[in-house]
């Protein structure tokens, strides 16, 4: 009995950290209707700039505190007003969730360029020791959390019902045109929730820092975990953000004391898809969360451009014979970088069917790679299969766990599917790193053979860098008939407007758990091939970070045409090589193109190539990703 209450009071000191980032999710959700994915960046900012004030610049911890708290506040704010605020007036609703990645990515890598990739942990802010009540052992921290906990609910609770500006924020809440005919500044209220929710997120990871160890990358997982606490109380809600982190914190400690923190994660992942499944809303969904005379669905149309007609075949057969002479062409150094490049094409291809011209958003494409490059590395190495046969059976696995995962998620839509892929893909990063006997643990599986058929062997660069080419052309070839046919057409209907190709009779679900079967059996045989390429697989090698790179890539390469994704691609891959020195900001810059991208360049390179090149042989298509909302 005295252990299952301490694993509950470890439990209620986790959901507290999750229940400050879900009170962020709700406040900016509450004003946009935008999932805020960058929260848990906030978290991490706040705490690392405690370390900095308090322990390396020795101010006493009220002080250091309080500046953490301002330089969550003031960067929120510059984040607000120069990205977030402008990206809401002219995005959808899908874009505006795949900007916040962009942020997160960005903020993660500001992060490792000025504390660098080493764990921190904060002090506890009043003695080492733990509070002893009876038999049971508090942490001291758990009372600061408790308090800080309280506070922020406090005070959000006089902000929005006891001032004007709260009047305000729930008027735009619940009838953005109205708020506006009555004169007030909706890019206002915008700008000010962001920051607000930046600074509570900030003093979040504060008072969470002395607990556990925080890197430059921990705020996916706070995201995550703060989006499922969200869900589960209902977006928009405090009272629903509180009860729901405070719920998922005590189900996982149990979890983790009673099974193992492997079977944790997945009951973080199953309440989640439950959640969405069962009430998309939330156990205690806000009241006053939409009126039902105000449209909840709206739709920002972005442009796709493909080049037609002859240009096209000139232009494909020019970067055919470039590719192939490439190797010819670049300093030795750089083919083990171009055969990587190659490899993630294929990934970024199949990518490019399901949110290219399907309009759904995936962010567990590196889960499939996982999966598949897992699967074949271990039938290759521990049981002799030939490395076709392992490569064949990955991809057999990755469908099986799609067409499971789609079907599950069938009714999901817009920001909610693309959340529930994101906690699929942190789910089979788990999974990598904890069963060690299987996969190698952190340490990875070595040893991995060279990819063969029969007599033929792929052990250097260049030979599997043509290998690559060879598959990523015939794949792009045969999805480039199967786009022009009845599927493909079909597919770009939906992508354009889901209802209107229900009504033409057109079957939605089928179609797009097709594509997701087709992005995750691509990913799967990147996977592979990435294994046997480097003969080594570890789990940051396609760990959920590759999941937003593979966006990165295809939306700066340009999607909808299956050929943009190659310049995006390479692009992203070769720069760090080339650029050796700089390749600290790598992932800072991959946050950025993607954000710029989105915002200034959303027909990606290929299309202003197209359209700067050859205007009369580009052909601009109009369509919009899925933003109707739960």
């Amino acid at each position: 009995m005295l252990n299952a209450v301490q694993i509950i009071i470890g439990g209620l000191l986790q959901g507290s950290a999750f229940a400050i980032v879900a009170l962020g999710f709700s406040l900016v959700f509450r004003v946009t209707g935008v999932v805020n994915l960058s929260q848990g960046a906030f978290c991490i900012l706040g705490a690392m700039a405690m370390y900095f004030l308090q322990v390396d610049f020795g101010l006493p911890l009220i002080v250091a505190a309080a500046g953490s708290a301002v330089i969550g506040l003031a960067f929120g704010f510059v984040c607000g007003a120069a990205i977030f605020v402008p990206a809401l007036s002219r995005l959808p609703m899908s874009a505006m969730l795949m900007v916040t990645a962009g942020l997160l990515t960005f903020m993660e890598g500001l992060i490792l360029v000025i504390w660098g990739n080493q764990s921190y942990a904060l002090p506890p802010f009043s003695r080492e020791a733990p509070v002893l009540i009876g038999a049971l052992r508090v942490p001291s921290q758990g009372f600061w959390i408790a308090g800080i906990s309280a506070a922020i609910v406090l005070g959000l609770w006089w902000l929005i019902y006891r001032t004007g500006f709260g009047v305000a924020l729930r008027a735009c809440a619940q009838n953005p045109l109205a708020a506006r005919l009555m004169g007030i500044d909706l890019n206002r209220i915008t700008l000010v929730s962001f920051a607000l929710a930046a600074a509570i997120a900030a003093i979040g990871g504060v008072a969470i820092a002395p607990l556990t160890t925080l890197q430059f990358d921990s705020g996916r997982f706070l995201t995550v975990y703060g989006f499922i606490a969200a869900t589960i109380g209902g977006l928009g809600g405090m009272a629903g953000s509180i009860t729901g982190g405070l719920a998922l914190g005590v189900a996982e400690q149990v979890a983790a004391g009673y099974l193992s923190s492997l079977f944790a994660n997945a009951l973080a992942l199953l309440i989640l898809l439950a959640m969405l499944l069962w009430r998309p809303r939330g156990l205690f969904a806000s009241r006053r969360e939409a009126r039902a005379d105000v449209p909840t669905q709206r739709r920002v149309q972005r442009a796709v451009v493909r080049i037609e007609g002859g240009g096209a075949w000139g232009f494909i057969v020019a970067l055919v014979i470039l590719l192939a002479a490439l190797p010819f062409l670049v300093p030795t150094g750089l083919m083990a970088s171009l055969t990587i490049a190659m490899i993630l094409y294929i990934a970024v291809l199949g990518l490019d069917v399901l949110m290219g011209y399907a309009g759904q958003i995936s962010l567990g494409q590196a889960g499939f790679m996982a999966i598949g490059g897992y699967a074949a590395a271990i039938l290759a190495t521990s049981y002799g299969w030939p490395p076709l046969a392992g490569v064949l059976a990955g991809m057999a696995l990755s469908l099986i766990a799609a067409l499971i995962l789609a079907l599950v998620t069938m009714s999901l839509r817009g920001d909610y599917l693309a959340l529930a892929t994101l906690a699929f893909g942190l789910l089979i990063d788990s999974l990598t790193v904890g069963l060690v006997d299987i996969t190698g643990g952190p340490s990875g599986l070595v040893g991995i053979p060279a990819f063969s058929i029969g007599p033929w062997a792929f052990a250097t660069p260049r030979s599997m860098y043509y290998l690559a080419l060879t598959l990523a052309a015939i794949l792009a070839a045969a999805l480039y008939g199967g786009m022009r046919s009845g599927f493909g057409r079909a597919l770009q209907a939906i992508r354009a407007d889901p209802t209107a190709a229900a009504a033409l009779g057109i079957n939605v679900s089928r179609l797009k758990v097709a594509a997701f079967a087709i992005a995750a059996m691509l990913a799967s045989l990147a996977g592979s091939l990435y294994a046997f390429n480097f003969h080594f697989l570890s789990p940051d090698m396609v760990d959920t970070p590759h999941s937003f790179e593979t966006v990165a890539m295809l939306v700066l390469g340009g999607e909808g045409t299956l050929v943009g994704g190659l310049f995006g691609t390479f692009l992203l891959t070769l720069l760090p090589t080339v650029f050796q020195p700089f390749a600290l900001y790598k992932t800072m810059v991959e946050g950025g193109l993607l954000i710029a991208i989105f915002m200034y360049l959303p027909e990606g390179m290929l299309g202003r190539i197209a359209v700067l090149l050859s205007p009369r042989h580009a052909r601009r298509e109009v369509g919009s990703h899925d933003d109707a909302r739960a």
